[in-house]
């Protein structure tokens, strides 16, 4: 059969879902063969560009195989026969494994194993051989650590009989003979893990200690047994029910099956692709999804083998490579089709074929197209995902929305490309709620990323991108970007605000980049109603509050006239709530005074904090702020005969100020006040001058207010000591007293007073000052509290005097200690001194005795 009629199919490249490998001949029929047609293949070896051949007819053939690859990319294969060998039986050749340590080709013919060498066919000198074996492997993980020997495990022809041999270059030496429970099939070897298949199951032999390990059963009469070693420890077995199933030397499997045929026929690996073959088809299944991958029909395949990575197929006349794609070229397909998962399951599982910085720049790439292809799909948090997986300049994605990248990037897209779309409007084809999700999208990621290591060297794109981005969406996270730290550029984002109407924005804008006279500028024109933008409803507030902290003192003179206009009570806020240091090093108060003369609701706020706030001791300040208070009460007066709650207010401060103020100018003020209502105002003024009898004479007399007389007494006592408290409240008592007349108010004031304030008189001087008609139960509790004083006066002074004289005693003990101390040292020297001592102790134990009493 030709390689046309091999391959004849319905469709050219076969079913498949990925085009992982294409089927190319390598040994036609007429090369090997001729027109004998009595020759068929019965085992095939490769080792590098050497191609063995065994024939029915005990022929050994050996090729060179030369690959050549055209200009477009084709593969292609040159077969050169260099010569062939008869073995003189009549058997067929059934197996051919190449030992190329040793250049020796392992023949197995008619149940015997003959070594020949690999160049000239020829079997080695001492014509060593092995014999009784129905079939073969080589041990690819050796355990004897001999480089110039090979690892040979036979299945003998003896019932039940594994055998373990070393190969050497010219001599053959058995190491093991094992017996297994049932007649072996197949073998494939892993240091001491033998692999087998039995007659009615798969096991896993340790042919060093003899523990076996059951796998799982199958039925050799139905079915053709596969035991392939795929890697270290690990095996590949026909299982039952159309599965390939992978196991490890401790009976496990650590893969999903993958399925195929259930008459398959051989099995190779090409990772990360299993091949198998049946009667009719190649089928190729990934080991990462288990998935099937492609189908290529085979007629009259009986051979699959893989050699160094190089997967062979033969039928009976002709012999056939299968040539992987390059994985780059898989992936690409597979994104060009849309289908990511596959393609990155594909590109992970090719890491172990790529060396590492390769791998890691192709791998990043096949992510970023990744998520283009789901960001195409609306796929958006997959699509983020793969972008920051695959670190994308993220300037990649701001380019497909026409005009956000900065007129000054100097950003090219990536050659060759990573997506095939010219912008957002060819993407989601101009349909406008598509291209809404796209622009919240890159805003999320946008505003995920720009404080992250993915923005360094492009901050100002990201930034100037997502200020428009937000600006066109009216988002509110405008002005977050604005207040915070960013890296918008100036000249495009002013014209995007501008544009869209964000004034306001714009103004901050401004700010940040250090131009405050034009946001300045800007806002005021929104308040004024020359332009307008509704961003803010307080904005007036803001820009009082932009000028209290602003430290260009001429922007702030010349805006603080436009917002005393507007409102005075709001607008001295500039004054009044900047930061004290600011306060006290830059602005002059009298500047600030002299400016808000002709605003008094702001004169009057302002001196407010520098008199009660700051606490600054200037006479000038307290006496224009008692004025000013006094002029407003003075007004209002005029214009109302009530006192309004305004009024009431303004009072309440004026007498406030009066009262914990010493620094104005009482006369000054007295007179302003002269003649007028203000007779609380006139009484606290006089308090001031310590004239108190006439202010208590206003209190009592003009206000009758007897409580506030009380008070009078109380908060100009402050922290005067006791002796002048009393006098006030004797005052007092004499203005109630010694009116003249018999007033019961007055009468029932003066009795109030001595019951309620005792403590403040003087009991005796009491007794002389009221009338002698008054009765004791009158007088009840103020005569109780002073004879409680009193009692209370005289007992506090025995206690002190006790006190007193006991702390005498005690030093005058210490005394007599500290004599008696020096005379008994004086003893030692001088005898005489011994009655002095005596009459000293004596003194000693009376003082003793004194102060325990």
């Amino acid at each position: 059969m030709t390689y046309s009629e091999v391959i004849k199919q319905d469709h050219p490249e076969g079913t498949m879902s990925v085009k992982a490998f294409k089927l190319v001949s390598a040994v036609e029929r007429e090369m090997l063969m001729g027109d004998k047609a009595h020759i068929n293949i019965e085992c095939i070896e490769c080792c590098g560009k050497n191609l063995y051949i065994g024939t029915n007819d005990c022929f050994i053939y050996h090729f060179l195989l030369d690959e050549k690859i055209s200009t477009a990319g084709k593969v292609t294969f040159a077969a050169t026969k260099q010569l062939h060998k008869y073995l003189g039986f009549k058997k067929s050749v059934t197996e051919l494994k190449a030992a190329s340590a040793l250049t020796r080709l392992l023949v197995l013919c008619d149940n015997t194993i003959t070594l020949v060498n690999m160049m000239n066919l020829e079997p080695v000198p001492t014509g060593a051989r092995i014999k009784g074996a129905v079939t073969f492997t080589l041990n690819e993980n050796p355990v004897s650590g001999d480089p110039f020997c090979v690892e040979v495990c036979i299945i003998s022809v003896k019932r039940r009989t594994i055998q373990m041999f070393m190969v050497f270059e010219d001599r053959v030496q058995i190491v093991k003979e094992v017996f297994t429970p049932e007649q072996p099939y197949a073998v494939a070897v892993d240091g001491y893990y033998l692999c087998l298949a039995l007659t009615t199951q798969y096991i896993i032999l340790n042919y060093n200690t003899g523990i076996s390990q059951d796998l799982f059963p199958y039925c050799s009469d139905e079915k053709r047994p596969i035991v392939k070693r795929i890697g270290r420890q690990e095996f590949l077995l026909a299982g039952p029910g159309g599965l390939g199933m992978f196991a490890t030397v401790d009976g496990i499997s650590q893969r999903a099956p993958v399925h195929w045929s259930e008459n398959v026929i051989g099995a190779a690996l090409c990772f990360p692709y299993v091949v198998a073959l049946d009667d009719e088809f190649i089928t190729v299944h990934s080991m990462l999804d288990q998935q099937q991958k492609q189908t290529l029909p085979f007629k009259e395949g009986h051979i699959l083998q893989d050699f160094e990575g190089k997967v062979i197929v033969a039928t009976n006349k002709g012999v056939y490579i299968l040539v992987p794609l390059p994985l780059e070229k898989q992936i690409q397909d597979l994104l060009a089709s849309h289908r990511v998962e596959e393609a990155l399951v594909l590109a992970k599982g090719a890491r172990r074929n790529i060396p590492k910085e390769k791998f890691q720049v192709m791998y990043k790439r096949i992510l970023q197209q990744a998520g283009f292809i789901q960001f195409a799909q609306l796929q958006f948090l997959e699509a983020k995902e793969l972008f920051r997986s695959g670190q994308l300049d993220v300037r990649e994605l701001i380019s497909l929305y026409p005009f956000l990248l900065p007129t000054s990037s100097s950003f090219i897209r990536s050659h060759p490309p990573l997506h095939e779309y010219a912008d957002l409007n060819q993407l989601t084809q101009g349909d406008q709620e598509k291209m809404t999700k796209c622009k919240r999208f890159l805003m999320s990621y946008l505003n995920e990323v720009r404080s992250t290591d993915v923005a360094n060297g492009y901050k100002e794109d990201i930034d100037t991108a997502l200020l428009k981005l937000y600006a066109e969406a009216n988002h509110e996270s405008l002005l977050d970007l604005l207040v915070s730290e960013n890296f918008c550029l100036l000249t495009d984002s002013a014209a995007w605000l501008e544009k869209h109407k964000k004034y306001f924005a714009l103004g901050l804008l401004y700010h940040y980049n250090g131009q405050d006279a034009a946001a300045l500028q800007l806002w005021v024109k929104i308040v004024n109603g020359d332009i307008q933008d509704s961003t803010r409803s307080d904005l007036y507030e803001y820009i009082v509050d932009f000028l209290t902290f602003c430290s260009d003192q001429d922007l702030v003179w010349k805006y603080s006239e436009w917002a005393l206009q507007k409102n005075e009570e709001v607008g001295v806020q500039i004054f009044t709530k900047r930061p004290l240091e600011e306060q006290e090093k830059n602005i002059n108060p009298d500047d600030i005074i002299s400016r808000l003369n002709k605003y008094p609701k702001s004169l009057v706020k302002y001196l407010e904090h520098l008199v009660l706030e700051r606490r600054i001791e200037k006479e000038k300040y307290h006496t224009h702020l008692a004025v000013l208070y006094l002029e407003a009460i003075f007004q209002l007066k005029s214009v109302a005969t009530d006192n309004c709650t305004e009024t009431t207010e303004l009072l309440f401060k004026l007498r406030s100020l009066l009262q914990k103020s010493d620094l104005y100018r009482i006369h000054f003020i007295l007179d302003k006040i002269r003649g007028t209502d203000l007779h609380m105002e006139s009484a606290i003024l006089y308090g001031k001058l310590e004239e108190h009898e006439k202010a208590l004479h206003i209190l009592v007399h003009e206000l009758k207010d007897f409580h506030a007389a009380e008070e009078y007494c109380i908060w100009n006592s402050e922290n005067r000591g006791l002796q002048y408290r009393q006098r006030l409240f004797h005052m007092l008592l004499s203005v109630y007293l010694n009116t003249g007349t018999s007033d019961c108010a007055l009468v029932m004031a003066a009795v109030d007073l001595l019951n309620n304030h005792a403590a403040e008189f003087d009991a005796a001087l009491v007794l002389q000052l009221v009338p002698d008609n008054w009765s004791v139960q009158l007088l009840c509790p103020f005569l109780a509290g002073a004879v409680r004083q009193s009692i209370h006066t005289t007992r506090m002074t025995q206690i002190a005097l006790g006190l007193a004289q006991a702390e005498n005693l005690i030093y005058k003990h210490e005394k007599v200690h500290v004599r008696i101390l020096f005379l008994f040292r004086l003893n030692k020297k001088e005898p005489q001194f011994f009655f002095r001592i005596k009459r000293s102790v004596r003194c000693a134990k009376i003082l003793s005795a004194s102060l325990y009493l």
